[in-house]
């Protein structure tokens, strides 16, 4: 993970999504998830090319149960655009770099 990308717990979640100035990408992802893997470059790559604009942050389902349940994560990777600590996008499972950006209106 490249100092671009924020890690999320329990404890920061809520802090990360509402103190933003900008908007944030939540991964929720797991060590085990492959198409998890198959994205995080893309993730890290928007995290570079966008730095100062998105903030994107990763949040382990495993780790986190709660959270995940709360925002009804039943599959992984979920993507979940917040503005303003409110979700404006969600995108479920593995699409290219241009697909994900799109469905997601970075």
């Amino acid at each position: 993970m490249t100092d671009n990308v924020v890690v999320v717990t329990q404890e920061n979640f809520q802090r990360t999504i509402e103190d933003s100035a900008n908007p944030v990408l939540v991964d929720f992802w797991a060590t085990w998830c492959v198409p998890c893997r198959m994205i995080s470059p893309i993730l890290e790559e928007v995290a570079q090319e966008r730095q100062g604009a998105i903030t994107i942050a990763k949040l382990n389902v495993d780790e986190n149960p709660t959270i995940a349940a709360e925002y009804g994560v039943m599959s992984i990777p979920t993507l979940i655009k917040f503005q303003n600590g409110q979700e404006t996008a969600r995108v479920v499972g593995a699409l290219p770099k241009a697909q994900l950006l799109k469905k997601l209106g970075l």
